[in-house]
């Protein structure tokens, strides 16, 4: 019997799972989109990085507003959710064994909002002079370009119709029961994501087109504290976004490379449902220093409701790494950290799971809590503290997530080998590092010496300076520049070049159940004796460090704000 290229599928010969061939493209399309993203707003981090260096100041203040303004939109928000729709695709169609819903829905998606990121970038590099540089916030009153806006509305609007194709799909699976048992925890943390981003996209909507209605005059005007309230639920949700793939991207790359199955999914998928809940609530530790919000909201927004989130990713912080170390034991590595030793770090997806997680929690998560308490954030409130905190979650933490997943992807659904294995994980190793003095130096500079975000000279400034952690910044910002050059090379020239892969047989599509999740023992982990000390003991390590520096912080700020 003949079928259609779109009623085909194919399987995979290292998971099992069945490749639908119609949902490929769409999916494909969009990550290596996200990766052109990421290629271009890393040569603007580049320039970025050599201005912030006061000795080679590179931009003046004009190119540097139009640099910094490229690269925040291109690394926060166009890469990241390009790569997010590839992951939720993969999550719904390929995991659940049912083509996407609508694979028309899922290209016009792509198309509005690839042509939302052209307008909204084109316009910020090209616009009038007489017109303000949206950067990241384009907070009220600055005069933002109109286009610019629609760009943004249109990239919205694409964005939810990606929503629409990625919830529909599951919708299809679970009717037509394509697979057994629960909703996996890979696609239950893609549908938590799903719903962080619809929450902040419609929040960016509303912002985006009240200010949009205002530029042309259609509205009297806009209050500029509710449209800030109003904004951050995109500003910090399009973060959260990031953290639920990053997190789900933890799980599958745990799978994929040891065969990780987490210790307890009902206590994982807790953790999701928390974030669901509470991370949103978050967005208020942005706005910790405005005079038009109450104390009573500051303090429930960003101290009760933030503690949901924080213990639900407290609870992934020992759950990734837990499974990783049962299924290494029960492959016979065992000692406290005798499975850490014998782990593939020769992989790099692996790698991508042991850089991205730790960097994320001790950098990001560490610095997350601390600066978005009330009291404390007096203290790095606009500061270079605050870019440097988010350097580590988005970029040392998610960004290499995503570059494993990438790899994966290339070899899974592309059908290549990597060019070269060991190049890329010595790519992970390089990124991670200059990420990580990255963030390091930005959260030093802005922690100690003061040293203030979005100013193109600071030597201007009559401030204290440390002319060593800027030349530390401008360098370490060049090594992760090299690190991710290396990965889109290496992604780009193994879909071109790579040896070619072999694929199962090619089927007539059929609703059948996904075959269960392969793992080397016939006992069930939840029924077998689990020894996880070495993970037990890393968790124990690293809340003591939380506990250090933030009562650390406190001492210092007790040292600054003397009463009485």
């Amino acid at each position: 019997m003949s079928v259609s290229s779109r009623a085909r599928t194919w399987t995979c010969t290292v998971t099992g799972l069945r490749v639908h061939e119609s949902t490929v493209p769409p999916l494909l399309v969009n990550a290596v989109t996200a990766i052109v993203f990421l290629l271009f707003g890393g040569i603007m981090a580049l320039l970025l990085a050599l201005t912030r260096w006061e000795a080679v100041h590179l931009l003046d203040a004009k190119w540097y507003f139009i640099v910094l303004t490229l690269h925040a939109w291109s690394m926060l928000v166009f890469w990241m959710i390009f790569f997010e729709v590839a992951i939720l695709y993969f999550a719904s169609s390929i995991v659940l064994n049912v083509p996407l819903a609508s694979t028309r829905a899922a290209w016009l998606a792509y198309v509005l909002m690839l042509g939302g990121a052209l307008l909204a970038a084109l316009t910020a590099a090209f616009q009038d002079t007489s017109y303000d540089q949206p950067l990241l916030t384009s907070y009220a009153p600055l005069k933002i370009h109109p286009l610019f806006l629609l760009g943004a509305i249109i990239f919205a609007v694409g964005a939810f119709v990606a929503l629409g194709v990625f919830f529909a799909t599951v919708w299809r699976a679970q009717r037509e029961r394509t697979y057994k048992g629960s909703l996996p925890l890979v696609t239950f943390g893609a549908v938590v994501a799903a719903i962080i981003a619809f929450e902040s996209l419609l929040g960016g909507a509303i912002a985006y087109i009240w200010q949009f209605l205002a530029t042309l005059g259609l509205v009297p005007g806009i209050d500029a504290e509710m449209y800030r309230v109003v904004w951050w639920l995109l500003g910090h949700g399009t973060q959260q976004i990031n953290l639920a793939a990053m997190v789900t991207s933890w799980y599958l790359l745990g799978t994929l490379t040891v065969g990780a199955q987490t210790v307890s999914e009902k206590v994982s998928r807790t953790a999701f449902i928390l974030y669901a809940l509470f991370i949103n609530l978050g967005a208020a530790h942005h706005i910790l220093s405005d005079p038009g919000v109450s104390n009573a909201w500051r303090i429930f927004n960003a101290s009760y409701s933030v503690y949901g989130a924080v213990m639900a990713s407290l609870i992934h912080a020992f759950a990734i790494p837990a499974s990783v170390e049962w299924a290494l034991r029960r492959q016979g590595h065992g000692g406290l950290f005798g499975w850490l030793r014998h782990a593939p770090w020769g992989n790099p997806a692996f790698a991508s799971l042991a850089v991205s997680l730790p960097l994320f929690g001790v950098l990001g998560g560490i610095t997350g809590v601390t600066f978005g308490t009330e009291q404390l954030n007096m203290m790095v409130h606009n500061t270079l503290a605050i870019p440097g905190h988010f350097h580590a979650t988005v970029v040392a933490g998610t960004t290499i997530a995503f570059m494993g997943i990438a790899y994966e992807v290339i070899r899974l659904l592309g059908l290549r080998e990597l060019l070269s294995r060991r190049w890329a994980t010595v790519q992970v190793y390089v990124f991670g590092a200059g990420m990580a003095l990255v963030s390091l130096a930005m959260i030093w500079l802005g922690y100690f010496f003061g040293t203030p975000r979005r100013h193109p000279a600071v030597s201007t400034l009559p401030l204290v300076r440390s002319p060593a952690l800027e030349a530390l910044l401008g360098l370490a910002g060049v090594v992760a520049v090299v690190g991710g050059t290396l990965f889109i090379g290496l992604a780009v020239l193994s879909l071109l070049r790579g040896a070619p892969r072999p694929r199962g047989p090619v089927l007539a599509v059929q609703p059948q159940p996904a075959p269960a999740n392969p793992h080397p023992t016939g006992a069930s982990w939840a029924h077998a004796t689990q020894n996880l000390a070495g993970t037990l003991t890393l968790c124990l390590i690293f809340l003591g460090v939380l506990a250090v520096i933030y009562a650390t912080h406190w001492i210092n700020l007790a040292s600054l704000w003397h009463v009485g």
